[in-house]
């Protein structure tokens, strides 16, 4: 698997993937409604192309020149680097293509220099929770964060030491509940 950056050219690629991906994951997760309310909010062109010129960074994950899923993350200086997006398409999830993609941004977080990644999943969301715990992220916090529209996302936060080594040479622990600011 290869990464690469995503530039404005890819929009129309990542809102594809989303649509297919989004459509295939989330029933019996969340309404159809919120699926759709948040593809409309999340995905737009103009949502995606805004976070690209604020230095959000995306990446297309790809095989063999083909894109298999996507991801997202920002540097958050007070808690680490925050991983806002990280999807496969269907047919090439439960592959191992997941935690290749998790591993790949605790190296971009190790080389940005930050303590830990943390990313937020929806409570339901057993498969992508398991495939979290298994890559070493730990439930930290639950939150419900209003997104608009009537509805809500109802998740976990969920972080992992990426400085496991210097932490442990240094005395000091991974990620701890309390650094999260409300």
């Amino acid at each position: 698997m290869t990464f690469r950056p995503a530039v404005e050219a890819d929009i129309p690629l990542i809102i594809d993937l989303a649509q297919r991906i989004w459509r295939a994951s989330y029933p019996g997760i969340i309404s159809a409604e919120q699926i759709a309310f948040m593809l409309n909010s999340m995905y737009s062109e103009k949502e995606i192309r805004h976070q690209l010129s604020a230095g959000v960074a995306w990446e297309i994950a790809e095989i063999g020149g083909a894109a298999i899923g996507y991801l997202s993350f920002r540097r958050d200086d007070e808690r680490g680097l925050k991983i806002n997006k990280l999807y496969i398409v269907p047919e090439r999830q439960r592959q191992g293509h997941g935690q290749e993609m998790l591993s790949h941004i605790c190296e971009r977080a190790r080389a940005l220099g930050v303590r830990a990644a943390l990313l937020q999943v929806n409570k339901q969301n057993s498969r992508a929770i398991g495939a979290y715990r298994k890559a070493g992220f730990t439930i930290v916090e639950e939150a419900v964060f209003d997104i608009g529209g009537g509805f809500v996302m109802d998740d976990y936060i969920m972080a992992k030491s990426v400085r496991e080594e210097a932490d442990s040479a240094a005395g000091g622990g991974g990620f701890e509940a309390g650094q999260r600011k409300h």
